[in-house]
């Protein structure tokens, strides 16, 4: 039976039941839907809408309704109810009759399903913020395996100046904790309650809203009904915290497919994250990268699809608004398991050290070692800039790098070049030299990893 049908004479369509229905996706919503009802019916008591032994009727039918729900969620799907708050009100009129047909009083649908929404969104959002840990985690302890193994640093992707694989690990955990704090934020700012705000007016009932939204573990009350019913700045926060991470996510994943590569040669993955070819037996394809890389679309699809749907409704509430969870719930489903699969892509990764240095040095990666080295001995920097370029020209034309330049040859770019320059030309003078805050030199890298495992901890 529908909560709405006594101003009607006809029986809806099928059709429009089928096309206007919501309980296929908002049963995700049935724990916190019990869990609001439980604190309305508390409320109801507070203004003698409910005595006592009927609110705790209510509260143990509602209990035990939800730890069937926990157990069997997909239980609700086999109901013609037309969404999740139908549901539960149909379950808890057969198990306490019409006392259950009390609690819907001085309530709305409205505030109601703000109020889930919410809760959820919260549940989620811990959730994920687990998953960003547990992912920054994996990288911290690659990186402290690997503070020691020389990586091209690349722009333009152009060999540049050399790095190392930690210091490449630890620029994704910079940014997985930039998502992390957006996220924490977008929690914090979430944490109101709607309940009590009615359809769009606010309740008839003298209750304390502040004392519901303690009861729900909110912050506090939201301040305005209209607001309150109309608000889906949540759920387009949310996604688009998820949108900004699978960004960082699918960069990682086009790092690790170009590292994994034939052409690179600079790590493999384990064969738990890989599949091959149906035609080709040598393949190995990192399949796992990929999808992270094309889920990253699908996000954006749902952020700029739940902004086009709100971006012109008129207040208060519009059934338009039914539109966010299919979105919401797929976003962060999404995002949610791209983070647990690139924390496995982590897990029994094979580096080529020989590989990754081998092409480190083959890049003239060290030019602006030697430029930096003329400026030492008195030339301006754009002169300087200008020797070395010459002198890279020189040695591609022998077809030979830098260091392996003799001390005659390097001298016809400049006099002032002295047999102490192949010190400088090496790739550990190269790194050493950058030990400025946030640098690539070994003692600032292992400062970083040990500050990265540090603000983990205390997460």
């Amino acid at each position: 039976m529908a909560l709405w049908g006594g101003r009607f004479t006809q029986a809806a369509d099928t059709r429009f039941k089928d096309f206007n229905d919501s309980l296929r996706f908002d049963y995700r919503l049935a724990v916190q839907d019990i869990v609001g009802s439980i604190a309305w019916s508390k409320a109801l008591l507070s203004v003698n809408v409910l005595t006592q032994q009927e609110q705790q009727q209510l509260e143990t039918a509602l209990n035990e309704l939800k730890v069937s729900v926990e157990q069997n969620p997909k239980q609700i799907l086999a109901s013609d109810a037309e969404d999740i708050h139908s549901w539960v009100e149909q379950q808890l009129i057969e198990k306490v009759g019409d006392l259950g047909k009390k609690l819907h009083t001085g309530r709305s649908r409205n505030d109601q399903v703000a109020t889930d929404l919410k809760l959820w969104c919260r549940e989620q959002g811990e959730v994920l913020l687990g998953a960003l840990e547990q992912l920054q985690n994996q990288m911290v302890e690659v990186a402290k395996a690997h503070q020691q193994t020389v990586l091209p640093g690349y722009t333009h992707l152009q060999r540049a100046q050399p790095v190392t694989f930690a210091h490449w690990c630890l620029a994704y955990v910079e940014m997985f904790e930039r998502d992390h704090s957006r996220l924490q934020d977008a929690i914090k700012r979430l944490n109101t309650c709607p309940l009590g705000s009615g359809a769009l007016a606010g309740t008839a009932y003298p209750m304390d809203r502040e004392v519901i939204a303690q009861d729900l573990g909110f912050s506090r009350a939201t301040r305005n009904s209209l607001d309150s019913v109309s608000d889906r700045d949540h759920v387009i926060e949310l996604m688009s915290v998820a949108s900004l991470s699978m960004l960082h996510l699918s960069r990682l994943a086009e790092d690790m497919i170009f590292y994994n590569s034939g052409e690179a040669n600079f790590l493999e993955l384990a064969d738990t994250v890989t599949s091959g070819s149906s035609l080709m037996p040598q393949k190995k394809n990192p399949d796992a990268l990929e999808l992270i890389r094309g889920k990253t679309g699908r996000v954006y699809g749902s952020l700029a699809g739940m902004m086009m749907t709100v971006k012109a409704l008129p207040l208060a509430y519009n059934k338009d608004m039914q539109e966010d969870k299919e979105g919401l719930f797929d976003a962060l489903d999404t995002w949610f398991d791209c983070l647990i699969m690139a924390a496995l892509c982590f897990d029994g990764i094979k580096v080529n050290q020989e590989r990754t240095l081998e092409a480190a040095q083959q890049g003239y990666a060290n030019a602006t070692e030697l430029a930096d080295y003329l400026v030492a001995k008195g030339i301006p920097f754009r002169e300087a800039h200008h020797i070395v370029g010459v002198a890279v020209v020189g040695a591609i034309e022998k077809g030979c790098a830098l260091e392996e330049l003799s001390i005659d040859e390097l001298k016809a770019f400049s006099p002032v070049i002295e047999q102490d320059v192949y010190d400088i030309l090496t790739i550990d003078s190269c790194l050493a030299k950058r030990n400025a805050l946030g640098g690539v030199a070994p003692e600032q890298v292992a400062y970083a990893v040990e500050q990265a495992k540090g603000r983990l901890n205390n997460q």
